[in-house]
C-alpha cells in the first residue's frame, strides 16, 4: 500500500544552478523509475547550514514529496547516501493526521 514520504536534501554548494537542477530532477527520477508518485519537488536555493558538514558551511537545499511503497523510499534512501553530491538527507513518512492538518492550515 503506498504511503506518502517527505526528503529533505542538501547538495553541495559549488553546484551550478543548472547542475543542481539536473540533480534534484534526477533524485525526482529515481523515484518515478521504481514505481513511485512525485507529489511536489521543490528547490529551496542555498542557505547557510547550521553546523559544518564535512568542512562546509552552506548548501543547496531541496524537498521532495512522493508516494511510493516503502521498499522504493528504502532505495532512495540508500541512493542518496551513496550520492557524493548530496551531503545530508532526512526521508520522513508523513503521517495521515499531519496532512490533514498542513491542509486545513494554521490554527485560527
Amino acid at each position: 500500500m503506498p504511503v506518502d514520504y517527505e526528503v529533505t536534501y542538501i547538495l553541495r554548494p559549488g553546484l551550478e544552478d543548472e547542475e543542481a537542477d539536473k540533480r534534484v530532477t534526477a533524485i525526482s527520477g529515481s523515484v518515478t523509475s521504481h514505481g513511485g508518485e512525485v507529489l511536489n519537488s521543490e528547490k529551496l536555493g542555498k542557505k547557510r547550514l547550521a553546523f559544518e558538514i564535512k568542512n562546509v558551511r552552506e548548501g543547496i537545499y531541496a524537498v521532495l514529496r512522493f508516494r511510493s511503497n516503502p521498499d522504493v523510499a528504502k532505495e532512495l534512501e540508500r541512493q542518496l547516501g551513496l550520492n557524493e553530491d548530496v551531503l545530508r538527507a532526512l526521508l520522513v513518512r508523513l503521517d495521515k493526521n499531519a496532512l490533514e492538518a498542513e491542509k486545513a492550515g494554521p490554527p485560527p
